[in-house]
């Protein structure tokens, strides 16, 4: 893909670019975390979004996109957001002109094969992409937390998602054969081996949009902050559930409302659970940690109530044909499942998944087989 981009690119604005690749990512555990000061366990995947740039001094940035065959331009002076994918490459923009960076006219050609809408980030990677790409072109020195920022401001300010970290940090900091222990409070972060060949780690997209998730997940936020409230009576040190332990939730469940205990209480064993596997997957034990996607899902939905019909559907096929471990991914209510399957049995679940998927809910699941490959890079 890098080799037709760059021939596109030429033809196109009749220059050499450079050019910068940024993965998406998957979370193999730790949902509903990170706005909880928790931890996450993301990788970086093999599906990425190309960035090729190359100055063109005017005022403006000229940008087309391969694969929706569009293009804009844009003014450097006065920016604001607008609607659609453009915007992203405006937010960088404009936060590094906020940092006092010096960004002069610049052609830019985006394309890439991260699924849009099925939870691998793709607006992260392309922030992540085009922040490297304006970095390298300008020799800003930024460093690659600080531009996983500036995408989290972007995705805040200019796509009105009020994000985490992780899916920014994720694309700028992957590593092949690993994924990330990030702590969501300090930003601290560990490389955990994750080096299975034998296995593949493949999404069944459920086809359902998350149409609930923006609302639901303000209303989970608020729940969570009640139950800290709540916990400060007795420890007022605390800021938020991740510094709740196991048994500290059980000692004060009387204290809590039925449906905030429940809330917390899957906030408080998530954690737990990645930590645990953590420990699991740095001994290879891919079973261990499969078990307890597992858990986590039946967390998400019983506990966290942010699964939906289809997601548990698939999960329990997953489980019921063998898969080592499944969970629904994201922030819930449709979107994809995660599944590490062992690489003989990928081809056999996904013509199973697709058949019991079909007959059930009348409609075929999008199916991706990736693997962890490194962060955003200079192609």
């Amino acid at each position: 893909m890098e080799k037709n981009i760059r021939q596109q690119f030429f033809e196109y604005y009749g220059k050499e670019a450079l050019i910068v690749s940024a993965p998406g990512r998957v979370n193999l555990i730790g949902e509903h975390t990170d706005y909880n000061e928790g931890f996450v366990l993301p990788g970086a995947i093999d599906k990425k979004i190309y960035a090729a740039i190359a100055k063109n001094n005017q005022n403006t940035l000229e940008v087309y996109a391969g694969q929706y065959k569009e293009k804009f331009s844009f003014s450097l002076n006065n920016i604001k957001p607008v609607k659609g994918w453009a915007t992203y490459l405006l937010g960088i923009i404009y936060f590094l002109q906020q940092q006092k960076k010096s960004i002069d006219g610049i052609d830019v050609w985006i394309d890439g094969n991260v699924p849009v809408g099925a939870g691998m980030s793709s607006s992260a990677a392309l922030c992540a992409a085009f922040g490297l790409a304006l970095n390298e072109l300008f020799g800003l020195g930024l460093t690659r937390i600080e531009l996983a920022l500036i995408g989290q401001k972007t995705e805040h300010h200019f796509a009105g998602v009020k994000c985490g970290i992780m899916d920014q940090f994720a694309s700028l900091h992957g590593k092949s054969g690993h994924v990330i222990k990030l702590d969501c409070r300090s930003l601290e972060f560990e490389y955990i081996p994750f080096q299975y060949p034998e296995y593949k780690i493949v999404l069944v997209n459920t086809m359902v949009s998350h149409s609930l998730a923006g609302t639901e997940y303000n209303i989970r936020r608020q729940q969570c902050e009640e139950g800290v409230q709540i916990f400060r009576k007795h420890f007022p040190g605390i800021h938020s559930l991740r510094d709740i332990s196991i048994p500290q939730l059980e000692q004060y469940r009387e204290d809590l409302p039925d449906i905030i205990y429940r809330r917390c209480h899957f906030v408080v064993f998530e954690n737990d659970r990645l930590l645990q596997g953590c420990k699991l997957l740095s001994k290879g034990d891919l079973d261990g940690f499969g078990q307890l996607m597992y858990e986590a899902h039946d967390g998400l939905s019983n506990w966290y109530e942010v699964s939906c019909p289809e997601s548990d559907f698939l999960t329990e096929h997953a489980k019921l044909f063998g898969v080592t471990g499944a969970r629904q991914m994201g922030g819930g209510f449709g979107g994809c499942t995660i599944n590490i399957i062992k690489n003989d049995m990928v081809e056999k679940f996904s013509q199973y998944v697709s058949t019991v998927y079909e007959k059930e809910f009348k409609k075929i699941p999008d199916i991706y087989i990736t693997q962890i490959e490194d962060g955003a890079k200079v192609v």
